[in-house]
């Protein structure tokens, strides 16, 4: 079980984030050169090769603020080496988009709107480490609240990432306004505009905030892999622990990140969507929303649910799949008593193996979700409610991915405080309350909420996509209907499959399905000790 948490470090934590950061900054790109080309009519390629060129200037001050990240003494902090390359990579962004907004564009504009994306990323990055650094106080009242027990630990936790939400969402809120109040007087395709540029400001530091993601699984990994080996010494483990600290602060900070640019990339969207319905030929006064009609309401109401169907999913896989593992591990001790005294090696293979089907398996729910959500409302109650719902959705996906990736790391960490020799230190009661504290904040913080930012792109791409269709089809109800039922028959379908499978599989040896390609017996029986 250990050795597929390394694995699962390095797939969800490295592979998974750094695609999810590249699909909000093309998602973002996208957005900002379909707007440009609207922003300046008369003169589509500074709107088109404007955003283009902040995303190049990103890559090479992402560049110099990684060879920045240079420790100026054992005793420094990690997170303060960190936060000097990513602070030293925006500033150098900022003066080299300031120079291309006053050269080429002739226009202080974008570059002010970059600078809101920036100052956005730092805020975010700031108020993330105050949640879920073990320097801060949220953290160690977690670890305080674990002197009465796991379920005042749980509520601490749990409180404290509700709150970073409301404070994550203000901040996006004020670089929104900003960005509208920068663009004012030049109409909504340019106020969008200065929108996603905003977003773009926030990318372009990318290269370091994947670079300060990947810290948090190597570190993990090695503490992990010295802890196993047992030839690491008293101050060895004591910067190790103190490293896998700042890498669950790194990895929150990072997906704050990606949760605020999958917002400003769904915001630009709208502006696309907008577009859409008006490519289609629907008039003017009918892109509006108009949030009093009951059928648009429904849609706003809907889209508000999905994100909570979603998490739902996404956790209940993860019980499901870690209720396997442990009736694997459980098996591997009865069958193979030798791993205990080293006789045996264990079937790591066996384990990963659960994890990896596990998770392909339970991918088809959410991700049916996704797409066929979105569709289902479209057809069903047209173009307005469609819209309704992607606000709802961008609203609800929000708060929700903060919440579970702030309360998540804060957990994770309130265990690394207490490990440190605080509140009775390891094996204490304290300690196995954060224990189960990390436990519950795992799929919260590596599944569920990280989750969230990719749904809310591909809702809104999917409105795109479709609603030249809805806005075809307006008079056509008897097909309309027929395709709106087609999605809702084939979603429920899969809900009900997910939750035909119940909670945790008891994956006994007389129930348990088979491992494909495995031997008869464990591969290691015949091997001698070493």
């Amino acid at each position: 079980a250990v050795i597929a948490d390394n694995v699962g470090d390095n797939v969800g934590d490295c592979a998974g984030m750094a695609a999810d950061l590249f699909e909000s900054f093309e998602v973002t790109l996208v957005a900002a050169i379909v707007l440009g080309l609207a922003a300046f009519p008369d003169r589509p390629a500074v709107g088109l090769l404007f955003p283009l060129i902040v995303q190049a200037i990103g890559i090479v001050s992402s560049i110099a603020g990684i060879y920045l990240v240079r420790p100026r003494s054992e005793t420094e902090s990690g997170m303060r080496t960190i936060n000097r390359g990513f602070f030293a990579s925006a500033g150098i962004s900022l003066v080299l988009v300031a120079v291309a907004s006053i050269v080429y564009v002739e226009d202080w504009r974008p570059v002010a709107a970059v600078a809101l994306g920036l100052a956005l990323s730092t805020v975010i990055q700031l108020m993330t480490s105050y949640y879920t650094a073990t320097e801060y106080k949220p953290v160690r009242e977690i670890a305080e609240a674990s002197e009465t027990g796991p379920a005042t630990t749980i509520l601490s936790g749990f409180s404290t990432g509700l709150e970073a939400s409301v404070y994550a969402i203000l901040a996006i809120v004020g670089a929104i306004v900003g960005a509208v109040i920068i663009g004012s007087g030049e109409g909504l395709d340019f106020q969008l505009y200065m929108i996603s540029l905003a977003g773009m400001g926030m990318l372009t530091t990318v290269g370091v905030v994947v670079s300060m993601d990947t810290f948090g699984p190597i570190s993990d990994n090695a503490q992990g892999i010295a802890e196993m080996s047992g030839d690491v010494g008293p101050r060895g483990a004591e910067v190790l622990t103190s490293l896998d600290a700042v890498g669950n602060t790194t990895k929150a900070i990072t997906k704050g990140v990606a949760i605020a640019t999958a917002v400003l990339a769904a915001t630009s969207l709208f502006g696309s969507f907008r577009q859409a319905l008006l490519n289609a030929g629907l008039p003017l006064e009918d892109v509006d929303i108009p949030i009093e009609q009951p059928g648009v309401l429904v849609g706003l109401l809907i889209g508000g649910a999905v994100a909570f169907m979603f998490s739902a999913q996404a956790i209940r896989a993860v019980g499901r799949a870690a209720g396997r593992v442990v009736f694997e591990v459980r098996k591997q001790f009865r069958e193979h008593p030798g791993i205990m005294t080293y006789d045996e090696r264990p079937d790591y293979g066996a384990v990963v193996d659960i994890c990896t089907r596990d998770s392909l398996r339970e991918l088809l729910t959410p991700g049916l979700l996704a797409v066929l959500a979105p569709i289902a409302t479209g057809f069903l109650f047209e173009s307005a409610a469609l819209g309704a719902y992607l606000a709802g959705a961008i609203l609800t996906g929000q708060l929700l991915a903060v919440m579970l990736s702030v309360s998540g790391g804060a957990w994770d960490n309130a265990k690394k405080f207490v490990e440190g020799g605080n509140h009775g230190g390891k094996n204490s009661e304290p300690h196995k309350a954060t224990v189960i504290g990390d436990t519950v904040g795992d799929p919260f913080k590596d599944t569920a909420g990280p989750a969230l930012n990719p749904l809310i792109k591909v809702m809104n791409l999917v409105a795109v996509l479709i609603a030249p269709t809805v806005v075809a089809l307006s008079d056509d109800e008897l097909l309309r209907f027929g395709v709106a039922l087609a999605a809702v028959a084939v979603l429920g379908w899969a809900l009900w499959r997910s939750n035909r499978l119940g909670g945790v599989v008891l994956a006994t040896p007389v129930d348990e399905p088979s491992l494909p390609n495995q031997p008869d017996h464990h591969p290691t029986t015949s091997r001698p000790s070493t």
